[in-house]
C-alpha cells in the first residue's frame, strides 16, 4: 500500500531506536552512554563477545562494525521479527500510538494476490518433492545420489521432480481449486502458441526451490534429465514474485550464515552451491544462471563486505569473472569489494569439494586474488608489450577502467596498485644468478648476450605470425584439413587466441562452415581480427580461399619452418645448459652466431629447396644451422676437456 506523505517520518520521530533495539539486546554499560543516545551492544546479527553493535538514536540508525549490518528502526523491525516493510511500519505504528493510513482498494488487492501466488507455488514445491519420491523419479533420485545428495539432504534442500507430463502439476493445482490464471501468473505453466491448453513449464526435470530473503518460495530452477533437453538448467519466467536480477539461490540461509562469521561464496549454479553448504560453507549463494547484475552486487554487499566470487576453473568462468569487475568497478566503495576465488582448471566447486573435500576448497578461498589483480591479468594476458605504441596502449585502457571507480580514495589505491604492477612487468630487477622478475624463466649467460636475446625475441615473433597464418590458411581452405589435422592439432600455439582458434577449427573440422562455427563459438571477432592481421592478409592463400593447391603449399611450407625452428632451439638451450655459469666470451658469440643462423634460416624463402639435414630431435636443420652449430659444439667440448 501507498502511504501517504510525512507518515514515515512522524513514525520516526516517535519511534526511540534504543527501545526498539533493546528488545534484543543486552546494552554493554560501559560503552553505552544513554543520555547522548550513543549505545553500543554485541550484535544481534551474528555471534561476538564484544560491543562492536552502535546505535545512535537521536540520528535514528545503527551499524555494526563487525558484520556491517546497519539500517534504521523499520529495517531492525524487519530483521529480526522475519516480516516485510508494510508489517514492520505497522508494528511500530501501533507502538507509537499511530493509526495506520486506510489502504488503497487496489493495493490490497495486489498484496492479496502476491499472497495467493506465494501459496500456489507452495503447493508446486509440495507436488515436486512427492514426485521425486514415485517410481517415475527414480533415474532422478539416482543422479542425485551420485552427486552425494542423500535422502536427507534431498529433504533440506527441498529437492523434487516435474514428471514427464505436459499437464501433471497443471492438473494437479486444479485438482486443489487454484485457478488456471494464477497458475499461468506463477510461471509453473506456459500458454499454447498453437491454441491448445496452457502446458507445463517444467518437464522431466530435477527441481530446486528458489526462495526469497524471507523464505517465500518464489520460483524454481529444473535441470534436465534428458542430456539432449535444448536446456540444461530452465528457471521460471519473471513474475510478480520473480526478478531473477534481485534474487539469489540460497540467499536467506546465505545471510545467516555469513551473519556468524562464515564467508559469503558466489557460485555458479545450484549443485555448486549445495555442495558448498553441505560440505560446511553454508553462506553460498548463485546468480540464478545469469551474469551478477548490479542490484545483485548490492545484495552481495548487505550480506558482507568483500564476497568472494567462486567461479569454474574455465574460459566460460574466467569470462563471467571479467563480466563481473565491469560492474562492480563503478560501485566500489571503502569496505566494499569483491575477491576471486578461480577454481582448477576444468573443474567447479562442486568437482572441488568432492574430489579434494573442505579443505581443497578453503585452500581455494584462501589464495582469493584482489579484484585489481583479476583486472591487470585481464589487460595483459596473452598481450605482448614490445613497443612503446603498447606500452601506451596498455595505460589507456587501464586509464579508462580505472575513471569507471567514482569513490576517489579507492581509484587512487587502485592506481597505486597497478603502477607496481606495470613497474615489475616492463623494468623487472637484476637479481643473483640473472634477472628476477616477470619475464625471467632460467638463469641467463650474462656475457655478450645482447645478440641472442634479440634472436630469442625475433624467433618469438615470427613464431606467432606462423602460427596465425597456418590457422587462417586451414580456415580460408578447411578442405586441406583432412591432410594437416595431425599438424595443426600439435601447434604449439604461443598466443592464447589462437590456441582458442586451433581448438575450435579441430572441434568443426568436419562441418559444413568452420569458419561460421568458429565465429559462433567464440564471436565474429575472433575469426576477423586474426584475418585483419597483415602479415595474414597479404598471404597469397588466404587472399585465395578455396584454392587447394595454394593452401597445401603454404601449410607445408609454414610447418616445416616451425619445425625447423624447434629442432634447433632445442639444440641451442643443450648448449646453454652445456656451458651454463662458463664466463667465456668466444663460446657465448659462438652461441650467438648459432642464434643469428637460426634467424636467418626461419626468415629464409628457400627451405623448401630440400637442403636440410636432420637433428637428433627428428627436425630439418639447414646446412648453414649446421656450420655454426657444429663449430659451437667443437668449442664447447674443449671447454670440457679444459676444465676435466
Amino acid at each position: 500500500m501507498s502511504l501517504p506523505p510525512g507518515f514515515l517520518d512522524e513514525l520516526r520521530t516517535r519511534t526511540s531506536l534504543t527501545q526498539v533495539v533493546g528488545r534484543k539486546v543486552m546494552w554493554d554499560a560501559r560503552k553505552s552512554n544513554q543520555g547522548k543516545g550513543d549505545m553500543w551492544a554485541p550484535c544481534p546479527f551474528h555471534q561476538e563477545k564484544t560491543a562492536s553493535f552502535h546505535v545512535d538514536d537521536r540520528k535514528g540508525f545503527y551499524y555494526c562494525f563487525g558484520c556491517h549490518a546497519k539500517g534504521d528502526a523499520i529495517s531492525f523491525v524487519q530483521e529480526t521479527e522475519n516480516v516485510g516493510f508494510m508489517e514492520a511500519i505497522r508494528i511500530l505504528a501501533d507502538e507509537a500510538g499511530m493509526q495506520m493510513p486506510e489502504r488503497d482498494p487496489r493495493a490490497q488487492e495486489k498484496a492479496d494476490k502476491r499472497t495467493q501466488l506465494v501459496d500456489v507455488m507452495e503447493q508446486a514445491v509440495q507436488f515436486f518433492r512427492l514426485q521425486l519420491k514415485t517410481g517415475a523419479g527414480a533415474a532422478a533420485r539416482d543422479y542425485l545420489e551420485g552427486r552425494g545428495l542423500g535422502e536427507a539432504a534431498r529433504d533440506r534442500w527441498e529437492i523434487g521432480f516435474a514428471p514427464d507430463s505436459w499437464e501433471a502439476l497443471t492438473e494437479h493445482l486444479k485438482g486443489k481449486n487454484v485457478s488456471p490464471d494464477l497458475i499461468l501468473a506463477c510461471g509453473l505453466s506456459r500458454p499454447s502458441t498453437r491454441g491448445g491448453n496452457p502446458y507445463d513449464t517444467f518437464r522431466n526435470r530435477i527441481i530446486f526451490p528458489i526462495r526469497d530473503a524471507r523464505g517465500r518460495c518464489i520460483a524454481f530452477g529444473g535441470r534436465a534429465m534428458d542430456p539432449n533437453d535444448n536446456a540444461k538448467y530452465l528457471n521460471s519466467p519473471e513474475t510478480e514474485l520473480f526478478d531473477k536480477s534481485r534474487s539469489l539461490f540460497n540467499h536467506g540461509p546465505a545471510r545467516e550464515a555469513a551473519g556468524k562469521g562464515q564467508p559469503l561464496i558466489v557460485a555458479e549454479g545450484y549443485m555448486d552451491v549445495i555442495a558448498l553448504a553441505e560440505g560446511g560453507f553454508g553462506a553460498a549463494v548463485a546468480p540464478l544462471g545469469t551474469a551478477i547484475t548490479e542490484n545483485q552486487l548490492q545484495l552481495l554487499w548487505r550480506i558482507a563486505p568483500e564476497p568472494i566470487i567462486a567461479l569454474d576453473g574455465d574460459k566460460a568462468g574466467l569470462r563471467a569473472a571479467m563480466r563481473v569487475i565491469d560492474s562492480a568497478l563503478p560501485m566500489l566503495e571503502a569496505g566494499k569489494s569483491l575477491r576471486f576465488a578461480l577454481m582448477p582448471e576444468g573443474q567447479d566447486p562442486d568437482d572441488l569439494i568432492r574430489a579434494k573435500g573442505a579443505g581443497g576448497v578453503q585452500k581455494v578461498l584462501d589464495a582469493a586474488m584482489p579484484m585489481v589483480d583479476l583486472l591487470w591479468q585481464r589487460e595483459i594476458e596473452g598481450k605482448v608489450f614490445d613497443s612503446p605504441e603498447r606500452k601506451a596502449a596498455l595505460d589507456k585502457t587501464l586509464r579508462e577502467k580505472l575513471m569507471l571507480i567514482r569513490d576517489p580514495s579507492i581509484r587512487r589505491h587502485y592506481g597505486d596498485a597497478i603502477k607496481d604492477m606495470r613497474w615489475q612487468l616492463f623494468r623487472p630487477k637484476r637479481g643473483s644468478g640473472g634477472f628476477q622478475g616477470k619475464w625471467n624463466a632460467k638463469p641467463q649467460i650474462q656475457t655478450n648476450t645482447r645478440a641472442s636475446m634479440l634472436a630469442a625475441s625475433q624467433g618469438a615473433v615470427e613464431h606467432r605470425l606462423r602460427e596465425a597464418v597456418i590457422l587462417a590458411v586451414a580456415i580460408s581452405t578447411p578442405e586441406v584439413l583432412d591432410d594437416f589435422e595431425h599438424e595443426i592439432e600439435r601447434l604449439d600455439c604461443h598466443e592464447p587466441q589462437n590456441a582458442q582458434l586451433r581448438d575450435q577449427l579441430l572441434r568443426f573440422a568436419n562441418s559444413p562452415d568452420p569458419r561460421a562455427e568458429i565465429a559462433a563459438a567464440l564471436g565474429p571477432d575472433a575469426v576477423e581480427n586474426l584475418m585483419r592481421h597483415p602479415h595474414v592478409a597479404i598471404t597469397p592463400a588466404v587472399r585465395r580461399p578455396g584454392d587447394v593447391d595454394m593452401a597445401r603449399l603454404t601449410l607445408s611450407e609454414e610447418l616445416a619452418k616451425l619445425k625447423t625452428e624447434r629442432g634447433l632451439s632445442a639444440e641451442i638451450a643443450e648448449a646453454e645448459e652445456d656451458i651454463a655459469g662458463v664466463a667465456d666470451e668466444a663460446v657465448t658469440w659462438r652461441l650467438g652466431q648459432a642464434a643469428e643462423a637460426r634467424n636467418r634460416a626461419l626468415r629464409s624463402k628457400q627451405e623448401d629447396s630440400g637442403e636440410f639435414e636432420v637433428g637428433p630431435n627428428g627436425a630439418p636443420i639447414d646446412k648453414e644451422e649446421r656450420a655454426a652449430l657444429d663449430a659451437l659444439m667443437e668449442r664447447i667440448s674443449s671447454s670440457k676437456g679444459s676444465r676435466g
